[in-house]
């Protein structure tokens, strides 16, 4: 099937956010926050865990609504794009996510069930779903264990943490351990037999996001 769906575009998209952005946060938080992107790229080189040709592991995780969903009963019903994100307060997550649920018909008409993963509770994976009004599974991973398996783990810097409390963002609430570990955005395809077909991260930067057009290609 052909796709119809305008495809958005990340980077569109990004330029906006940031300009909206600088408009809504002070000068002083934009730089910590830029200092600390700019840091994690350099940090955070060679990032994917898993590579196109490897086996998926099996996993069994929490949805937004305590229900447990595991990758052998995603596979049953088809390939599984999974996608790795920080948490509800990211701006760039919601973006990402929300582009990709403009796209999920697309995704399923290509055989495909999209599936987002963060180590938030399951009260904040139902938060980011209903203020983007997601149709996919969000999934809780408690500790960054699956996700591991999958990509870069690091541990959030605290300038940035405190930086996001004077902004009236508590960081530690969004999560059940205090490790304030955090995972280094990336995107997978896993086949119906659990072979991974897709493996991409663009960079350390939490800014830069894989295109839901990148997924949309490799699905056809």
């Amino acid at each position: 099937m052909s796709t119809q769906t305008q495809i958005p575009s990340y980077q569109e998209g990004l330029k906006e956010l940031q300009n909206n952005l600088g408009k809504m946060l002070p000068q002083e938080a934009l730089a910590v926050f830029d200092t600390d992107a700019n840091a994690l790229k350099e940090n955070h080189q060679s990032i994917l865990k898993l590579k196109v040709g490897d086996k998926a592991p099996n996993f069994s995780l929490s949805n937004a609504i305590g229900e447990t969903i595991t990758l052998n009963a995603l596979l049953e019903k088809g390939k599984v794009v999974l996608t790795f994100y920080r948490g509800s307060w990211c701006p760039y997550c919601n973006l990402q996510l929300n582009q990709y649920q403009h796209v999920l018909e697309d995704i399923q008409s290509l055989g495909a069930n999209l599936v987002a993963i963060s180590p938030q509770t399951p009260d904040e994976s139902l938060n980011i779903k209903e203020k983007n009004e997601l149709q996919f599974e969000v999934l809780s991973d408690n500790g960054n264990i699956v996700t591991r398996q999958f990509t870069t783990i690091f541990k959030n810097g605290e300038t940035p943490i405190e930086t996001m409390k004077a902004l009236g963002i508590d960081f530690d609430s969004h999560y059940t351990d205090d490790s304030q570990e955090l995972p280094v955005p990336a995107v997978f395809i896993i086949e119906k037999e659990g072979t991974i077909s897709f493996a991409k991260a663009i960079d350390g930067d939490y800014r830069n996001r894989v295109e839901a057009s990148d997924i949309i290609q490799a699905l056809k």
